[in-house]
């Protein structure tokens, strides 16, 4: 038998020796069978031998809930390859041998040494590396055992020439022996980042092959221990096999349906729509980007993982009637004071809703039917907040969607949909009702960037008809006007709610003004109308601004940076903080929030059109470049070029909360990338030649985001300035985009009142009939409470929303904690040490602006102050905090 040290392994009973020469210089081989260690010995003529080098290496699995890990690497003391094998890979190749793969040495001796705090087990492991061995670039670990481990890393030490120890950053889950597959060895590369071109000889093979294996073949169902990332379309929101009811078009892959791509789970088509994927079985991720132990058991806590599904089954043994509305507003603030109290259950229904949500029920109360909701700060603060219109237009700059208002730049406004269907396209906020109340011309206010808009007049138009055909909601296009005022904040000055024509009825439309409130019955009917524009708001906000623009136009990058950049690529390990549990959270997304019958359909104005209405929206208003802030902000026209002003931008509010830190954090992001770049791509042909990277932009565009491919807008990538753009983009959207629209969902949110999802009543001055118009003149009150949502969706959006808000305690936070790759290059160390440095500094500017009295959208009696892009933050609801990911 031959022997060498490559990539065979060695035999356990077997024993050669051999001698060969090169350069005068005598070599010995050996493999002995009691210890299975690789020895070498050198001679140079003279018997003067030179000894290899003994190293060890410390490998740290990470303990399940259930103990050391169910005695998985126990008792592994004696022979190699019992329950966990371990080859240390050189960069080099072997000369001797014919192989495309770099030298491989077995480990021998593995026993446990430590357990830690972390819940985490030390193992050992001994190596015999000869003098000419080369530079470990790799490890090849083998799982023998019959269940999967957690390996967080592995630390080499004992090389004379290597200064400190050499590590290997890990955190991954290895999957058993399988006797089906030609090879079961997971490798795993040291920190030490290498562009395709500069990989060393003996890694080049194996870097191919992982990427290889990543990607799969594209067939088959996936199960949940692999590796697989591979693109669908969204397929599997509805369920057709349960009920035709729930079937649903699918999204992406069409003009009529655009949308991003999601990760393919391969599951069987349904039997009732071939072009449907039955939604039986696992919502496949990839294993490792499942949440990790804490994450995980924070999220079963709570409601969305496995107990909404659950809640929402027993919604007809829970309520009889799931319209019925809230009675008077004091039931709705005693929802924070008394809690509400659920209907007599039999025991089977009442234990699904404690499993599903336990966090809600309060054990001191020892009553087991009672949802306890703690009541948001701003209710806290100003109980009558929600009714303020200063606060309704100030949320537009420092709430929870920031990224709709725009200024208006024409005047008239007109639609550009087809009058032919949707009626004349005129708007009915004419400039004598601008003028009435902003003293001067509307041109001489445009020209002065005074007017600005809410404009969700052309998105929902074309879905009010269809809307209107379920019961228990409606719908409007509506446009809302605003005047920056000489305080620096919004006025509302006009709300256009239009219908268009329906059947034999012809385009509706109507102007509420808050000037003419002085008459009861028009402050009755401004009130009522702003309930429709923020439930409207409401939508976009969950459908566009939050889900369509971070978590699902993510998921593509998520995907392809696992498929094209490989794990020692600069540029996968810049992002890999960025993508951390997003596929996870998005294919819980996919079973509750917004498949067919799930809480966005329950819950929310559009319904069952609420996937079709983020569908258009891609369609019409998603633009690659326009996700990165400065861009967003002057295409809104909230901002112009100025090369004078701070971030090379001058904001058309200067006191524009979330734009004001945000530009902070934009700027602290891309200096840090630009560093970071710049460090790893000196010139634009080490850009141009890097064949996994042009592969990785490739792919988002015609795959990832492949309804789009042929847009014009698709930044080049050529040079590192196209790069750092790229990356600070993508990082921004993941982070700071993400933390502004969730984070502060149940603190304007938790109070329904204020942002109600679903308006379920139409205006009572549309074409109303004696006895609705009588109720509303009788009752205005009733008629507002009727508008909002029923009990069962106000309970179900503030479970859903206190959980979108709170932060794990795992959460990672930009710029907190170092990677371990780039702490080992001391130039990317001090590139993230001035990167931590400024976030910090940020935080003391955001808290100095907050108790700054002349900033009146941030700071007030009874204001919440914007805290939501101060970048680090606790565990749970604080209204603040910038993490790395879409985690939540």
């Amino acid at each position: 038998m031959q022997v060498h040290i490559n990539s065979h392994h060695f035999s356990l009973r077997t024993y050669y020796k051999g001698i060969e020469k090169k350069g005068g210089s005598k070599r010995v081989w050996g493999v002995f069978p009691s210890r299975s260690k690789v020895v070498m010995a050198s001679s140079d003529g003279n018997n003067n031998t030179k000894s290899s080098q003994r190293v060890k290496a410390i490998v740290t699995l990470k303990q399940n809930g259930g103990g050391l890990l169910n005695g998985v690497v126990d008792g592994i003391d004696e022979l190699v390859g019992k329950k966990l094998v371990l080859e240390l890979v050189s960069n080099d190749l072997n000369p001797k041998v014919n192989s495309e793969k770099g030298t491989t040495i077995k480990g021998y001796n593995v026993h446990k040494t430590n357990e830690n705090e972390n819940n985490e087990v030390l193992y050992e492991a001994s190596f015999e590396v000869p003098p000419e061995f080369g530079e470990v670039g790799a490890v090849l670990v083998e799982n023998e055992q019959h269940e999967e481990l957690f390996l967080k890393s592995i630390v080499i030490d004992g090389f004379h020439n290597n200064n400190g120890s050499l590590n290997f950053t890990c955190d991954s889950w290895i999957q058993p022996k399988n006797n089906d597959k030609a090879s079961n060895k997971r490798v795993f590369f040291s920190n030490k980042c290498y562009l395709p071109s500069e990989t060393p000889k003996g890694l080049r093979k194996l870097r191919e092959e992982e990427l290889e294996e990543l990607r799969g073949n594209g067939e088959g169902e996936r199960k949940s221990r692999d590796r697989i990332y591979d693109y669908d379309v969204y397929n599997d929101l509805g369920d057709p096999d349960l009920s035709i009811q729930l079937k649903r078009p699918v999204l992406g892959g069409s003009k009529h349906y655009p949308y991003p791509r999601r990760c393919r789970t391969g599951r069987p088509h349904s039997n009732k729509d071939p072009l449907s994927e039955k939604r039986s079985g696992s919502f496949y991720v990839p294993r490792d980007e499942e949440f990790g132990e804490r994450k995980q058991k924070q999220f079963t806590e709570t409601i969305v993982s496995s107990g909404v599904s659950a809640v929402l089954k027993s919604l007809d043994a829970i309520f009889t009637n799931l319209n019925i509305g809230f009675p008077s507003f004091e039931d709705i603030d005693s929802l924070y004071k008394e809690g509400y109290e659920l209907p007599p259950l039999h025991a089977t229904a009442l234990n699904i809703i404690q499993n599903a949500i336990p966090t809600f029920f309060k054990p001191a109360n020892h009553r087991d039917n009672l949802l306890n909701f703690d009541a948001p700060q701003p209710f806290k603060r100003d109980k009558f907040f929600w009714l303020s219109d200063e606060e309704f237009a100030r949320e537009t700059l420092a709430g929870v969607n920031p990224y709709s208002i725009q200024l208006i730049k024409e005047w008239p406004l007109r639609s550009k949909l087809d009058p032919k269907v949707y009626g004349p396209p005129e708007s009915a906020i004419t400039s004598e009702v601008i003028e009435s109340q902003i003293n001067g011309r509307v041109e001489q206010a445009i020209s002065e960037k005074k007017l600005f808009m809410l404009d969700y007049h052309d998105l929902l138009l074309p879905y009010v008809s269809k809307v209107r055909e379920i019961e228990g909601t409606t719908l409007y296009g509506s446009r809302t006007i605003f005047s920056l005022t000489s305080k620096g904040t919004l006025k509302p000055l006009a709300i256009e709610l239009t219908r268009p024509q329906i059947n034999n009825n012809g385009q509706w439309k109507r102007v509420y003004t808050p000037s003419s409130s002085s008459s009861s019955t028009e402050l009755w009917l401004w009130r009522l109308a702003k309930a429709h524009v923020v439930a409207h708001d409401c939508g976009v906000h969950e459908l566009v601004s939050h889900w369509l623009r971070t978590h699902a136009s993510v998921e593509p990058y998520v995907i392809a940076t696992n498929r094209q950049l490989s794990a020692m690529h600069p540029i996968n390990r810049l992002l890999h903080p960025h993508l951390r549990y997003t596929l996870e959270i998005n294919a819980l997304a996919r079973q509750v929030l917004i498949s067919a019958a799930g809480i966005i359909e329950l819950s929310f104005s559009p319904q069952r059109y609420s996937m079709e209405l983020s569908s258009s929206a891609y369609d019409q208003l998603w633009r690659f470049d326009l996700q990165a802030l400065p861009n967003d902000l002057i295409h809104r026209g909230m901002a112009v070029e100025d090369p004078n002003a701070a971030h090379g931008l001058k904001l058309t509010i200067e006191d524009y909360p979330f734009a004001n830190d945000g530009l902070l954090i934009w700027d602290c992001l891309k200096e840090w990338i630009t560093d970071y770049v710049n460090h790893y791509y000196p010139n634009p042909s080490t850009i141009e030649s890097d064949s996994e990277l042009q592969s990785w932009w490739n792919e988002i565009i015609t795959i990832g985001h492949g309804d789009k491919s042929s847009e014009p807008w698709w930044p080049n990538l050529k040079t590192q300035k196209d790069l750092i753009h790229i990356i600070t983009t993508i990082s921004w959207v993941a982070s700071a985009h993400h933390a502004s629209v969730n984070f502060a969902q149940y603190m304007y949110g938790g109070y329904f009142p204020n942002r109600p999802a679903i308006a379920r009543i139409k205006m009572p001055d549309e074409d109303p009939s004696l006895e609705e118009w009588e109720n509303f003149m009788t009752n205005p009150d009733q008629t507002l409470l009727e508008c909002f949502p029923s009990q069962i969706q106000a309970l179900l959006v503030m479970v859903i929303l206190n959980l979108l808000s709170d932060h794990s305690p795992d959460e990672e936070y930009i710029g907190q904690f170092m990677e371990p790759s780039w702490g080992e290059d001391p130039i990317i160390k001090l590139a993230f040490e001035r990167f931590n440095k400024r976030l910090k500094e940020i935080e003391g500017i955001i808290d100095s602006r907050n108790g700054n009295i002349d900033l009146k959208n941030r700071h007030g009696a009874g204001l919440v102050p914007y805290e939501l892009l101060k970048p680090f933050s606790g565990p749970g609801l604080t209204g603040k905090g910038v993490p790395y990911s879409i985690s939540i």
